[in-house]
């Protein structure tokens, strides 16, 4: 391989973003390099390869930088088309894909984050995402189509958004003590949340809970006990 043809990533692995150009390039069996940022200490390579946002993920790829983690699959979607397609072939699904792609990142992520950093007491926060949630499973019935993943019988670009989340809402669950996906009122994301983390795509770059949980104490300041 050439010089110039060498695939680098660089993340941060508990970012839910930069798991997904990971999955995406496990599913088109891209051998690549992983250049793991420290956090609070940007390094001189992020802060050259995305000087716009000064954020990961940045895929390189043939001396060129490549930002943002949705737009990275659709990149690595497009340029090793010998693997599965990780965007539906039809106008309309795709279309569709990218909606609920921008939603998970507009609603979902921002309500993730603020449950996190209010550790579990912003009551708010925590109703959007239920909210969000049910609108999810809806998109799951409609998109799926019966099968296993909101790409058919494959992972592909929703999976991808959405799945990368997964650990994040397994980790609140289990420090705070609420459900988001459970069997009752969610049961289509219920199956299909453990039939995605188990996949071979994802299992090997999905932190677990545990580690998780370790992150959170050491980043997210514990507010003090409410009083009455």
């Amino acid at each position: 391989m050439a010089a110039n043809d060498v695939v680098k990533l660089i993340g941060l692995w508990p970012s839910p973003f930069v798991m997904r150009p990971r999955i995406a390039l496990n599913l088109k069996s891209v051998a690549h390099e992983n250049f793991e940022e420290i956090i609070g200490n940007k390094s001189d390579i992020l802060l050259k390869s995305n000087p716009v946002y000064k954020k990961v993920p940045v895929l390189l790829h043939r001396n060129r930088s490549i930002c943002e983690s949705l737009i990275i699959v659709e990149y690595i979607d497009e340029t090793w088309t010998s693997g599965p397609s990780i965007l539906p072939s039809d106008p309309y699904d795709r279309a569709i894909a990218r909606f609920w792609g921008y939603y998970v990142d507009d609603k979902i992520f921002p309500s993730l984050s603020k449950i996190a950093k209010s550790w579990g007491r912003d009551e708010d926060a925590l109703e959007q995402a239920k909210t969000a949630m049910e609108l999810m499973e809806k998109a799951f019935k409609d998109c799926s189509k019966g099968k296993d993943f909101f790409n058919g019988n494959q992972i592909g670009y929703l999976d991808i958004a959405f799945g990368s989340n997964v650990g994040w809402i397994r980790t609140l669950e289990t420090m705070h003590g609420f459900t988001l996906i459970n069997d009752e009122k969610t049961p289509g994301l219920a199956g299909w949340a453990e039939r995605f983390w188990a996949h071979e795509a994802v299992k090997d770059v999905n932190p677990s809970v545990e580690k998780l949980i370790e992150f959170s104490h050491e980043v997210f300041t514990k507010p003090p006990p409410s009083t009455s």
